[in-house]
């Protein structure tokens, strides 16, 4: 088992001294576990595997937990992650418009000024939470903006946001957690049946955000139904920031533990990009995913039946030293192999280029305002398997 709340590369590291394709009863009451890159690369595009895992989620003795949880699944099932072609392609092209960074105009210069600000109302010369200050809440603000959310409260969008998470980032989930992260997607579902209702009620010309692109779908019919449309709704606003924040989190101490990476990114500013990719690939945000077996198939002497769970281990595969030269040590101008922390193939991150734009915005506002943070206490990991982050990031100014 990887351990919860701790280093998990020490584990990867085993896991890839074992064999390329190992079982685990760890996962939902079973999977094969791909930890090398190569295996972990051709997974995420392979199409002899299914994005359509939900109803895994609560195994085969959870009977009445999943006629309980039945609502969450009918939402989440539905959402562009878990879905395969053609339904998957139809929505990404929905979507896609979104994200293109042309669509974005003055969102740099936005995000800027915010963390200009939030920056000038830190205390001086005390000792600060940077995930609380900064990683939580900017990129949480960016997504509500970015949908055109107006009655939606940033703080109870992120209390939500993380009861979901703890649900899918659970290797096995029971009732309770599962209810916590149901009644989240519920309120967040009634938030956007609000906001939609009100701008259908009022005619008025929309404005051009995510909420009026998916409205323009759902009148020309490529949204299908209202339950399609929530779930991209509710999907958008709960990926939208949890890869940004943790990117955020997990690079600031990853550097902080370095000597000589800050100064080392103060003083060659062009390189943050590079830096960033390295900082994703050393910690990834997101840990894992899901397939289920579609057809059976035989992969390094293992017969992977039809419906079998996998778990590619993203972040086993962008430590494998195969491809990493030094693999569990950060090198901010490291020009190896892409890493994998977005995914590829037709499943890939479709923001990742949001995530960083906004990583680069807050970090270039914080190389130019602060000489050298230092950690302040000790840092809280949090829990989550699948969402690799920290809960407290305590930091203060030298």
């Amino acid at each position: 088992m990887i351990p919860l709340g701790s280093d998990p590369y020490a584990a990867y590291a085993r896991l890839q001294a074992q064999g390329r394709v190992l079982r685990s009863d760890d996962f939902f009451g079973g999977a094969w576990l791909l930890s090398h890159y190569d295996d972990v690369a051709l997974a995420l595009k392979d199409e002899r595997l299914s994005a359509r895992r939900t109803g895994g989620w609560l195994n085969d003795t959870h009977e009445c937990a999943r006629q309980e949880l039945a609502p969450f699944q009918r939402i989440f099932s539905r959402a562009l992650l878990f879905l395969d072609a053609p339904d998957h392609a139809r929505l990404r092209q929905v979507l896609a418009p979104a994200f293109r960074p042309s669509s974005w105009q003055a969102l740099s210069q936005h995000i800027s000024e915010h963390v200009h600000r939030v920056l000038d109302a830190l205390p001086s010369h005390k000792a600060f939470d940077f995930m609380q200050a900064i990683a939580c809440p900017i990129p949480a603000g960016v997504i509500v903006r970015l949908l055109g959310l107006q009655d939606i409260q940033t703080d109870d969008f992120v209390s939500w946001s993380n009861d979901i998470a703890a649900f899918i980032g659970h290797p096995s989930p029971d009732l309770e957690v599962g209810l916590k992260a149901q009644r989240a997607t519920l309120a967040l579902a009634a938030a956007f049946q609000s906001e939609l209702a009100r701008r259908r009620r009022d005619c008025v010309s929309p404005p051009p955000d995510w909420i009026s692109l998916l409205l323009q779908a759902q009148a020309s019919g490529q949204i299908r139904c209202a339950q399609e449309m929530l779930a991209q709704c509710v999907m958008l606003l709960f990926a939208g920031h949890e890869t940004t924040r943790h990117l955020l989190g997990n690079g600031m101490h990853a550097v902080l533990q370095q000597p000589g990476a800050w100064a080392q990114l103060q003083s060659q500013p062009e390189r943050l990009g590079q830096a960033l990719r390295e900082m994703l690939r050393f910690d990834s945000p997101v840990q894992y995913t899901g397939r289920r077996v579609a057809r059976t198939f035989s992969m390094h002497g293992q017969v992977l039946q039809r419906g079998d769970l996998v778990i590619p281990l993203i972040g086993a595969a962008n430590r494998d030293p195969k491809v990493y030269t030094d693999p569990h040590t950060l090198q901010l101008d490291r020009r190896q192999a892409t890493h994998l922390s977005f995914g590829v193939g037709m499943h890939a991150c479709i923001g990742a280029a949001l995530t960083y734009l906004e990583a680069q915005a807050i970090w270039t506002v914080l190389l130019q305002r602060w000489p050298l943070p230092r950690l302040a206490g000790q840092p809280a990991p949090g829990t989550n398997l699948l969402y690799r982050g920290w809960d407290s990031l305590p930091l203060c100014l030298e």
